[in-house]
C-alpha cells in the first residue's frame, strides 16, 4: 500500500514492514461487524435479534477479540440511524415505481416528496369524504412530517395520497398549517377537526394544569371534563349555552385554569365591552360534530390513527432513512390496491368492532333524541360515552 498526495505526483510515505505476528482471530470479528451492519440496514428485526442470530456461528476461538455486547448493539443502532442518502435523486428506480410497475413518485423537491399513483388519485377524486393525518415518528430526519390522505370507500377508509378534486368533507387534526392549507386549497369543502385529536388537546391541558390526578380520582370532576368534549355534539346554536352550564358544574377553583384555556381556545372569551365573544383559536364549527352524526358520517380519525400506529410498528425504527420509508410505503400501497380491488368487486368490507359499532349507535341515538330543554342531562349522557 502506497500513500500519495491528492495530485498523485509524489510519494508521501512508503509501506512499512509488519513487526508483529498476524492475528487470525480478528478476521471473524471483522466479518461479524460487516454482517451486522449490512443486516441492520435491510432487516426489520430488533437489535438484539440481529446480534444473537449473527453470533450463532461465531468461532469460539475468537471470542477473546469480540467487543462487548453493548458495543455491538450500539454498532447496529448507529448503522440504522446513519442516513444512506438525504436526496430523493438517489432513490433507486424500484422505489420510484409500485410493485405493479406504476409510477409512484409523483413529485419531489429538496424537502417534500409525494408518493401516489394515478389510479390512487382517481380513487381519491371519486371519494366525497377525505381524512388527513400526520406523524413524526416514522419521518426521516431531513423531513418534517409524514402526512397522509385517506379516502372513504363504502364504509372502509383507505389510505391514498390536485386538478379536479372536490371532496364534500375532510377530517384532520388541529395543526394550524393543515387548517390554513385546507382552507386555501379546498375553500368549498367542509373541514372538520378530528374528535380524537380534540380530546387529546383537552387531555394535554388537564395534565399541564396539574389536575390529571384529580381527573383520575374524582368521578364528578372527570364527568365534568368529559362534558366539555360533549359540547361537540350540541347543535351549533347551543354550544355557548352548553359551555356556560358545564362551567357551572365545576364547584372548586382547581378547574379555573382548564376552563380559561377551553374558553379561550374553543369557545371565545367574552368581549369586555358590549355583547358577544371574541374569536377563539379554533372556530366552533371546526370541532362541532352534531350535523356529522345526524348525517351518519364518520366522526373520529380512529381508522387513520390506527393505520399510523400499525405502520409505525411495521417500520420498526424511529426516523428511518428515506429509502426504508419509501420501501415501506410501497408495501402499504401494494396491499391497499388489493383492498380497493376487493371493494370494487363487491366483497364485504372489514366490519367495525362490535364495541365501536355499539358506541356509535348509542351516541347517534342520543343526538337524534336531543332536547334543547335538557342540555345538562344530554351532555352528561354524551360524557359517559366519550373518553380523553
Amino acid at each position: 500500500r502506497c500513500h500519495t498526495n491528492p495530485s498523485m505526483d509524489s510519494f508521501l510515505s512508503q509501506p512499512t514492514d509488519h513487526n508483529h505476528a498476524p492475528n487470525p482471530e480478528r478476521i471473524p470479528v471483522i466479518e461479524l461487524n460487516n454482517k451486522i451492519k449490512a443486516r441492520a440496514v435491510i432487516s426489520e428485526e430488533s437489535t438484539s435479534t440481529i446480534l444473537h442470530s449473527s453470533l450463532r456461528t461465531f468461532p469460539l476461538s475468537a471470542t477473546s477479540e469480540l467487543p462487548r455486547t453493548e458495543m455491538l448493539m450500539q454498532t447496529i443502532r448507529r448503522q440504522r440511524q446513519t442516513p444512506i442518502t438525504t436526496s430523493t435523486d438517489q432513490l433507486s428506480g424500484d422505489l420510484r415505481k409500485t410493485y405493479r410497475g406504476e409510477e409512484f413518485l409523483l413529485h419531489e423537491e429538496e424537502h417534500m416528496i409525494i408518493f401516489t399513483t394515478k389510479s390512487n388519485l382517481t380513487a381519491l377524486k371519486q371519494s366525497k369524504h377525505w381524512f388527513a393525518d400526520g406523524t413524526f415518528k416514522v419521518c426521516p430526519n431531513d423531513f418534517y412530517q409524514l402526512f397522509t390522505l385517506h379516502a372513504l370507500m363504502t364504509s372502509t377508509i383507505i389510505p391514498l395520497c390536485m386538478d379536479d378534486f372536490r371532496p364534500e368533507t375532510i377530517l384532520s387534526d388541529f395543526e394550524s398549517g393543515t387548517i390554513k392549507t385546507i382552507k386555501e386549497m379546498l375553500p368549498n369543502t367542509t373541514h372538520k377537526g378530528c374528535l380524537f385529536h380534540f380530546g387529546q388537546c383537552v387531555w394535554r391541558q388537564v395534565q399541564s394544569k396539574g389536575v390529571s390526578t384529580k381527573y383520575q380520582e374524582d368521578e364528578n370532576f372527570r364527568l365534568n371534563v368529559k362534558m366539555l368534549i360533549g359540547l361537540a355534539f350540541l347543535p351549533l346554536s347551543d354550544v355557548i349555552t352548553g359551555f356556560d352550564l358545564v362551567a357551572g358544574e365545576f364547584n372548586d377553583d382547581d378547574a379555573d385554569d382548564l376552563l380559561d384555556y377551553f374558553e379561550r381556545t374553543w369557545i371565545g372569551e367574552p368581549k369586555r365591552r358590549g355583547v358577544g365573544r371574541k374569536k377563539p383559536q379554533f372556530d366552533i364549527p371546526l370541532w362541532n360534530f352534531y350535523d356529522r352524526v345526524m348525517a351518519n358520517l364518520p366522526r373520529p380519525n380512529n381508522s387513520v390513527e390506527g393505520w399510523h400506529n400499525a405502520f409505525a410498528n411495521r417500520v420498526t425504527v424511529a426516523h428511518p432513512t428515506i429509502q426504508k420509508l419509501a420501501e415501506k410505503i410501497r408495501c402499504e400501497q401494494s396491499k391497499f390496491e388489493v383492498d380497493i380491488a376487493h371493494l370494487l368487486q363487491g366483497h364485504q368490507p372489514k366490519s367495525k368492532k362490535t364495541c365501536h359499532r355499539k358506541l356509535d349507535e348509542r351516541i347517534a341515538r342520543l343526538v337524534r333524541d336531543y332536547d334543547p330543554l335538557r342540555i345538562s342531562q344530554y351532555l352528561k349522557s354524551i360524557a359517559v360515552n366519550v373518553s380523553l
